[in-house]
Protein backbone atom coordinates (compact mmCIF):
# COMPACT_ATOMS: atom_id res chain seq x y z
CA UNK A 1 0.00 0.00 0.00
CA UNK A 2 2.97 2.10 1.14
CA UNK A 3 4.37 1.67 -2.46
CA UNK A 4 1.41 2.37 -4.32
CA UNK A 5 0.85 6.24 -2.29
CA UNK A 6 4.74 6.50 -3.10
CA UNK A 7 4.44 6.23 -6.68
CA UNK A 8 1.11 8.31 -6.70
CA UNK A 9 3.17 10.71 -5.10
CA UNK A 10 6.01 10.67 -7.60
CA UNK A 11 3.63 10.20 -10.64
CA UNK A 12 1.54 13.72 -8.54
CA UNK A 13 5.20 15.53 -8.52
CA UNK A 14 6.09 14.88 -11.76
CA UNK A 15 2.70 16.13 -13.14
CA UNK A 16 3.30 19.53 -11.38
CA UNK A 17 6.73 19.88 -12.17
CA UNK A 18 5.95 19.21 -15.86
CA UNK A 19 2.69 21.48 -15.08
CA UNK A 20 4.83 24.22 -13.81
CA UNK A 21 7.98 24.07 -16.60
CA UNK A 22 5.12 24.45 -19.44
CA UNK A 23 3.42 26.94 -16.97
CA UNK A 24 6.75 29.35 -16.64
CA UNK A 25 7.27 28.39 -20.58
CA UNK A 26 4.13 29.75 -21.67
CA UNK A 27 2.82 32.34 -18.96
CA UNK A 28 6.51 33.93 -18.45
CA UNK A 29 7.59 36.22 -21.13
CA UNK A 30 11.53 35.54 -22.08
CA UNK A 31 12.49 39.03 -20.61
CA UNK A 32 10.28 40.57 -18.33
CA UNK A 33 11.89 43.66 -18.41
CA UNK A 34 12.65 44.48 -21.71
CA UNK A 35 11.94 47.48 -23.64
CA UNK A 36 13.35 46.13 -26.73
CA UNK A 37 10.46 46.07 -29.75
CA UNK A 38 11.47 43.37 -33.01
CA UNK A 39 9.79 43.55 -36.07
CA UNK A 40 8.54 39.75 -36.48
CA UNK A 41 7.00 38.42 -39.87
CA UNK A 42 4.65 35.57 -40.69
CA UNK A 43 4.98 34.77 -44.08
CA UNK A 44 1.56 32.95 -46.37
CA UNK A 45 1.94 29.33 -45.72
CA UNK A 46 3.96 28.95 -42.61
CA UNK A 47 3.09 26.47 -40.24
CA UNK A 48 2.87 26.42 -36.28
CA UNK A 49 5.96 24.97 -35.78
CA UNK A 50 8.25 26.84 -38.27
CA UNK A 51 6.24 30.55 -37.22
CA UNK A 52 7.54 28.62 -33.27
CA UNK A 53 11.00 28.24 -34.48
CA UNK A 54 10.98 32.05 -35.77
CA UNK A 55 10.16 33.09 -32.58
CA UNK A 56 12.97 31.41 -30.90
CA UNK A 57 15.54 32.17 -33.21
CA UNK A 58 14.63 35.89 -32.65
CA UNK A 59 14.38 35.30 -28.31
CA UNK A 60 11.24 36.56 -28.08
CA UNK A 61 10.34 33.23 -26.60
CA UNK A 62 12.11 30.58 -24.38
CA UNK A 63 11.35 27.37 -26.43
CA UNK A 64 9.72 26.86 -29.28
CA UNK A 65 7.52 23.76 -27.95
CA UNK A 66 5.91 26.14 -25.57
CA UNK A 67 4.23 27.85 -28.28
CA UNK A 68 3.09 24.43 -30.48
CA UNK A 69 1.82 23.31 -27.41
CA UNK A 70 -0.04 26.44 -26.21
CA UNK A 71 -1.60 26.90 -29.81
CA UNK A 72 -2.62 23.29 -30.04
CA UNK A 73 -4.32 23.37 -26.58
CA UNK A 74 -6.15 26.47 -27.20
CA UNK A 75 -7.11 25.40 -30.96
CA UNK A 76 -5.82 28.60 -31.96
CA UNK A 77 -3.25 27.15 -34.92
CA UNK A 78 -5.60 28.06 -37.88
CA UNK A 79 -6.70 31.41 -36.91
CA UNK A 80 -3.01 32.31 -36.88
CA UNK A 81 -2.79 35.34 -38.85
CA UNK A 82 0.15 35.94 -41.56
CA UNK A 83 1.17 39.72 -41.35
CA UNK A 84 4.19 41.81 -40.34
CA UNK A 85 3.94 42.39 -36.01
CA UNK A 86 6.04 44.29 -33.24
CA UNK A 87 6.95 42.04 -31.03
CA UNK A 88 8.57 41.95 -27.43
CA UNK A 89 10.55 39.66 -25.12
CA UNK A 90 8.32 41.10 -22.81
CA UNK A 91 5.55 39.88 -24.29
CA UNK A 92 4.02 35.97 -22.93
CA UNK A 93 2.94 33.57 -25.51
CA UNK A 94 -0.21 34.13 -25.21
CA UNK A 95 0.16 37.90 -25.44
CA UNK A 96 1.81 36.78 -28.90
CA UNK A 97 -1.00 34.40 -29.89
CA UNK A 98 -3.53 36.93 -29.17
CA UNK A 99 -2.20 39.32 -31.66
CA UNK A 100 -1.04 36.41 -34.26
CA UNK A 101 -4.82 35.39 -33.97
CA UNK A 102 -6.71 39.42 -34.60
CA UNK A 103 -3.86 40.00 -36.96
CA UNK A 104 -2.56 43.19 -34.87
CA UNK A 105 0.24 43.93 -37.47
CA UNK A 106 2.25 46.81 -37.54
CA UNK A 107 0.73 49.48 -39.77
CA UNK A 108 2.59 52.76 -41.35
CA UNK A 109 0.38 55.87 -41.80
CA UNK A 110 0.99 57.57 -45.16
CA UNK A 111 -0.97 61.06 -46.07
CA UNK A 112 -1.56 61.70 -50.23
CA UNK A 113 -1.48 65.43 -50.34
CA UNK A 114 -4.12 67.16 -52.76
CA UNK A 115 -2.46 67.79 -56.42
CA UNK A 116 -0.42 65.14 -56.06
CA UNK A 117 -0.71 62.71 -60.05
CA UNK A 118 -0.54 58.92 -60.05
CA UNK A 119 3.23 59.08 -60.35
CA UNK A 120 3.81 61.31 -57.01
CA UNK A 121 1.95 58.69 -55.04
CA UNK A 122 4.07 56.17 -56.59
CA UNK A 123 7.05 57.67 -55.60
CA UNK A 124 6.20 58.87 -52.07
CA UNK A 125 4.74 55.11 -51.53
CA UNK A 126 8.37 53.89 -52.58
CA UNK A 127 10.53 56.07 -50.50
CA UNK A 128 8.50 55.16 -47.51
CA UNK A 129 9.19 51.70 -48.35
CA UNK A 130 5.55 50.13 -48.42
CA UNK A 131 5.19 49.42 -52.54
CA UNK A 132 7.37 49.25 -55.36
CA UNK A 133 7.13 52.46 -57.62
CA UNK A 134 6.45 50.05 -61.21
CA UNK A 135 4.51 47.95 -59.02
CA UNK A 136 1.92 50.55 -57.79
CA UNK A 137 1.70 52.30 -61.86
CA UNK A 138 0.97 48.78 -63.38
CA UNK A 139 -2.02 48.08 -60.78
CA UNK A 140 -3.65 52.00 -61.24
CA UNK A 141 -3.82 50.51 -65.26
CA UNK A 142 -5.99 47.74 -63.77
CA UNK A 143 -10.01 47.89 -63.75
CA UNK A 144 -11.78 48.30 -60.62
CA UNK A 145 -14.74 49.14 -62.01
CA UNK A 146 -17.04 45.81 -60.62
CA UNK A 147 -16.02 46.18 -57.61
CA UNK A 148 -17.13 50.81 -58.18
CA UNK A 149 -19.66 51.49 -59.94
CA UNK A 150 -18.37 55.44 -60.25
CA UNK A 151 -15.68 53.77 -62.67
CA UNK A 152 -18.13 52.41 -65.07
CA UNK A 153 -18.19 55.94 -66.87
CA UNK A 154 -14.88 56.65 -67.05
CA UNK A 155 -13.46 56.29 -70.67
CA UNK A 156 -11.93 52.82 -70.85
CA UNK A 157 -8.15 54.47 -71.48
CA UNK A 158 -8.26 56.94 -69.45
CA UNK A 159 -5.92 55.57 -65.63
CA UNK A 160 -6.86 56.20 -62.71
CA UNK A 161 -5.78 59.83 -62.54
CA UNK A 162 -8.29 62.08 -59.97
CA UNK A 163 -9.96 59.16 -57.91
CA UNK A 164 -7.30 58.17 -55.87
CA UNK A 165 -8.45 60.08 -53.33
CA UNK A 166 -5.92 62.31 -51.03
CA UNK A 167 -6.20 61.57 -47.12
CA UNK A 168 -4.20 60.03 -44.62
CA UNK A 169 -4.49 56.17 -44.55
CA UNK A 170 -3.58 53.45 -42.26
CA UNK A 171 -1.64 50.76 -44.18
CA UNK A 172 -0.13 47.17 -43.10
CA UNK A 173 3.19 47.00 -44.62
CA UNK A 174 2.15 43.65 -46.34
CA UNK A 175 -0.35 45.45 -48.48
CA UNK A 176 -0.49 45.22 -52.11
CA UNK A 177 -0.22 48.18 -54.31
CA UNK A 178 -3.88 47.04 -55.46
CA UNK A 179 -5.39 46.67 -51.98
CA UNK A 180 -3.66 50.27 -51.51
CA UNK A 181 -5.78 51.53 -54.30
CA UNK A 182 -8.84 49.77 -53.38
CA UNK A 183 -8.72 51.77 -50.11
CA UNK A 184 -8.50 55.17 -52.03
CA UNK A 185 -10.90 54.57 -54.34
CA UNK A 186 -13.13 53.35 -51.13
CA UNK A 187 -12.45 56.28 -49.64
CA UNK A 188 -13.48 58.25 -52.61
CA UNK A 189 -16.72 56.76 -52.89
CA UNK A 190 -17.77 57.26 -49.56
CA UNK A 191 -16.91 60.93 -49.98
CA UNK A 192 -18.95 61.49 -53.49
CA UNK A 193 -22.22 61.37 -51.49
CA UNK A 194 -25.46 60.04 -53.11
CA UNK A 195 -26.51 63.97 -53.05
CA UNK A 196 -23.36 65.09 -54.72
CA UNK A 197 -24.12 62.19 -57.66
CA UNK A 198 -27.51 63.40 -57.88
CA UNK A 199 -26.35 66.85 -58.61
CA UNK A 200 -23.97 66.45 -61.31
CA UNK A 201 -26.33 64.15 -62.89
CA UNK A 202 -28.68 67.17 -62.71
CA UNK A 203 -26.06 68.85 -64.44
CA UNK A 204 -25.81 66.73 -67.07
CA UNK A 205 -22.40 66.18 -66.36
CA UNK A 206 -20.20 62.81 -65.43
CA UNK A 207 -18.28 62.77 -62.30
CA UNK A 208 -14.87 62.12 -65.03
CA UNK A 209 -15.57 65.40 -66.12
CA UNK A 210 -16.10 66.94 -62.74
CA UNK A 211 -12.46 65.48 -61.45
CA UNK A 212 -11.05 67.00 -64.52
CA UNK A 213 -12.11 70.30 -63.86
CA UNK A 214 -11.72 69.80 -59.93
CA UNK A 215 -8.08 68.85 -60.90
CA UNK A 216 -7.13 71.70 -62.95
CA UNK A 217 -8.51 73.98 -60.13
CA UNK A 218 -6.60 72.32 -57.50
CA UNK A 219 -3.70 73.01 -59.40
CA UNK A 220 -4.38 76.48 -60.23
CA UNK A 221 -5.81 78.17 -57.31
CA UNK A 222 -5.94 78.44 -52.98
CA UNK A 223 -8.62 79.17 -51.33
CA UNK A 224 -12.61 77.89 -51.66
CA UNK A 225 -13.52 80.88 -52.51
CA UNK A 226 -11.16 81.52 -55.36
CA UNK A 227 -11.72 77.72 -56.71
CA UNK A 228 -15.53 78.26 -56.90
CA UNK A 229 -14.89 81.68 -58.46
CA UNK A 230 -12.82 79.89 -61.38
CA UNK A 231 -15.09 76.66 -61.72
CA UNK A 232 -17.41 79.55 -63.04
CA UNK A 233 -14.78 80.96 -65.48
CA UNK A 234 -14.02 77.42 -66.60
CA UNK A 235 -17.34 76.12 -66.49
CA UNK A 236 -18.63 79.53 -68.87
CA UNK A 237 -15.89 79.06 -71.46
CA UNK A 238 -16.37 75.63 -72.49
CA UNK A 239 -20.07 76.58 -73.05
CA UNK A 240 -19.14 79.32 -74.83
CA UNK A 241 -16.73 77.16 -76.74
CA UNK A 242 -13.25 79.21 -75.50
CA UNK A 243 -10.18 77.76 -74.83
CA UNK A 244 -9.75 76.83 -70.98
CA UNK A 245 -5.91 78.28 -70.97
CA UNK A 246 -5.09 76.78 -68.10
CA UNK A 247 -1.16 76.98 -67.30
CA UNK A 248 -1.10 74.08 -65.13
CA UNK A 249 -2.03 71.63 -67.77
CA UNK A 250 1.25 72.93 -70.11
CA UNK A 251 3.28 71.84 -66.69
CA UNK A 252 1.13 68.40 -66.61
CA UNK A 253 2.58 67.88 -70.02
CA UNK A 254 6.48 69.19 -69.39
CA UNK A 255 6.54 67.96 -66.47
CA UNK A 256 7.97 71.35 -64.89
CA UNK A 257 7.60 72.36 -61.32
CA UNK A 258 7.41 75.94 -62.18
CA UNK A 259 4.20 78.00 -62.51
CA UNK A 260 5.69 80.03 -65.14
CA UNK A 261 5.47 78.87 -68.83
CA UNK A 262 6.40 80.08 -71.89
CA UNK A 263 4.63 80.95 -75.45
CA UNK A 264 6.38 78.16 -77.12
CA UNK A 265 5.16 75.76 -74.68
CA UNK A 266 1.57 76.80 -75.29
CA UNK A 267 1.81 75.80 -78.47
CA UNK A 268 3.06 71.77 -77.67
CA UNK A 269 0.67 69.80 -79.74
CA UNK A 270 -0.55 67.36 -76.80
CA UNK A 271 -4.74 67.15 -76.45
CA UNK A 272 -3.79 68.26 -72.61
CA UNK A 273 -2.85 71.49 -74.02
CA UNK A 274 -6.00 73.72 -73.38
CA UNK A 275 -4.39 76.72 -75.11
CA UNK A 276 -4.40 74.76 -78.34
CA UNK A 277 -7.63 72.32 -78.01
CA UNK A 278 -10.83 73.90 -77.12
CA UNK A 279 -13.00 72.05 -74.22
CA UNK A 280 -11.46 69.69 -70.98
CA UNK A 281 -8.22 67.62 -71.08
CA UNK A 282 -8.54 63.93 -71.94
CA UNK A 283 -8.30 63.44 -68.07
CA UNK A 284 -7.65 65.11 -64.54
CA UNK A 285 -3.98 66.49 -64.47
CA UNK A 286 -4.01 65.41 -60.73
CA UNK A 287 -6.05 64.22 -57.83
CA UNK A 288 -7.99 66.84 -56.06
CA UNK A 289 -9.21 67.37 -52.89
CA UNK A 290 -13.35 67.76 -51.92
CA UNK A 291 -13.01 71.33 -51.62
CA UNK A 292 -11.94 71.30 -55.57
CA UNK A 293 -14.64 68.73 -56.38
CA UNK A 294 -17.36 70.98 -54.47
CA UNK A 295 -16.12 73.74 -56.07
CA UNK A 296 -16.48 72.03 -59.75
CA UNK A 297 -20.12 70.73 -58.85
CA UNK A 298 -21.02 74.20 -57.23
CA UNK A 299 -19.43 76.78 -59.27
CA UNK A 300 -19.67 80.95 -58.65
CA UNK A 301 -21.45 82.51 -61.08
CA UNK A 302 -19.80 86.06 -61.97
CA UNK A 303 -18.89 88.71 -64.62
CA UNK A 304 -15.23 87.25 -65.06
CA UNK A 305 -13.73 85.47 -68.07
CA UNK A 306 -10.40 85.33 -66.85
CA UNK A 307 -8.23 84.79 -63.76
CA UNK A 308 -4.04 84.93 -63.41
CA UNK A 309 -2.42 83.77 -60.13
CA UNK A 310 0.76 85.84 -58.63
CA UNK A 311 4.14 84.22 -57.51
CA UNK A 312 2.53 84.80 -54.17
CA UNK A 313 -0.93 83.02 -54.76
CA UNK A 314 -3.22 85.88 -54.87
CA UNK A 315 -5.82 84.99 -58.04
CA UNK A 316 -6.70 88.37 -60.27
CA UNK A 317 -9.74 88.43 -61.72
CA UNK A 318 -10.73 90.37 -64.99
CA UNK A 319 -14.17 90.70 -66.82
CA UNK A 320 -11.97 91.76 -69.82
CA UNK A 321 -9.40 90.57 -72.19
CA UNK A 322 -7.83 93.95 -71.66
CA UNK A 323 -8.11 94.27 -68.16
CA UNK A 324 -6.30 90.76 -67.80
CA UNK A 325 -3.29 91.93 -70.03
CA UNK A 326 -2.97 94.91 -67.67
CA UNK A 327 -3.01 92.63 -65.05
CA UNK A 328 -0.36 90.09 -66.19
CA UNK A 329 1.82 92.97 -66.90
CA UNK A 330 1.54 94.19 -63.52
CA UNK A 331 2.06 90.73 -61.58
CA UNK A 332 3.90 88.39 -64.11
CA UNK A 333 6.61 90.52 -65.82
Amino acid sequence: MKEKIFIFLIFLTAIFLLFGFFWQGIYLPKEKNSKEYLIFRINRGEGVKEIAQNLEKEKLIKGSWFFVAYNFFTCNTPKLQAGTYLLSPSMNIPEIVEKFVKGDVVKEKITILEGWTIKDIADYLEKKGIANKEDFLKATKKDFSNEFEFLKEKPKDASLEGYLFPDTYEVKLEESSEEIIKKMLKNFDSKLTPNLREEIKRQNKTIFEILILASLLEKEVKTKEDKELVAGILWKRLENKIPLQVDATITYITGKKTTKISKEETQIDNPYNTYKYLGLPPGPICNPGLESILAAIYPKESDYWYYLSTPDGKTIFSKTLQEHNIAKTKYLK
